[in-house]
């Protein structure tokens, strides 16, 4: 694997939002949408969400490529949590949120993780 360190990215200065998180009245769930950016994807083809929600790597969900290049998704996560996810470009390149919550030390790797709290 590959793996690339996060940075910021702005877009007429202004930062890119990438984490939008929409909190259900009925339901103790919170609806995240994840967004990568065309400029953090790259030349990536393809990009898939994974994190505590999926088992990492065992269940990694597929996200949609707009036509401006970035990627989004949108997931159903359980309110007062903190989960650690990463994008993964076409397989084999790992990529933070340039905009999540938190960052915090991977156990598997020496890179960090992104988390978003909701």
């Amino acid at each position: 694997m590959k793996y690339r360190k996060y940075h910021f990215a702005t877009l007429k200065g202004k930062h890119i939002m990438s984490l939008k998180k929409q909190y259900l009245k009925s339901k103790p769930l919170c609806k995240v949408t994840f967004r990568l950016n065309a400029e953090a994807a790259g030349d990536a083809q393809e990009a898939a969400l994974c994190g505590d929600f999926t088992d990492w790597k065992t269940q990694p969900l597929v996200m949609k490529k707009l036509k401006t290049g970035d990627f989004t998704l949108t997931v159903d996560l359980e309110k007062d949590q903190e989960y650690q996810f990463r994008y993964l470009l076409d397989g084999e390149v790992w990529e933070n949120d340039w905009e999540a919550d938190a960052y915090v030390p991977s156990p598997v790797s020496l890179e960090d993780n992104s988390v978003v709290r909701v």
